[in-house]
């Protein structure tokens, strides 16, 4: 009887942790956002285009289909180095066809 009384509880308890936990991962996503072109070779978090798996498999700086989590409503103000031929680099919400590793 003693196992069933405290059950209850513990069960209860962790559904509040799990549903805390949830709701403070989800607050925090929505103030990130995917900005394309921002990272270093080898510090995207995702999708760093075809051959590659995933976070940290970027090749060239600033590579630009592969992302990185920056603050919501940043992407596009990150200050970059400008492309070798003097084209100015930003950051972007969708993919962008620059600095693309060799095929």
């Amino acid at each position: 009887m003693k196992l069933k009384t405290l059950a209850l509880p513990l069960a209860a308890s962790i559904a509040t942790a799990m549903t805390m936990a949830a709701g403070h991962a989800q607050a925090q996503s929505a103030a990130m956002e995917k900005c394309f072109g921002v990272s270093l070779a080898g510090q995207n978090d995702c999708a760093a285009g075809p051959g590659t798996s995933c976070a940290g498999t970027s090749t060239v700086d600033y590579q630009g289909n592969a992302w990185k989590l920056v603050p919501t409503g940043t992407c596009t103000n990150i200050e970059l180095p400008a492309q070798a031929d003097g084209t100015p680099r930003t950051g972007a919400l969708e993919e962008l066809d620059r600095d693309l590793p060799a095929a």
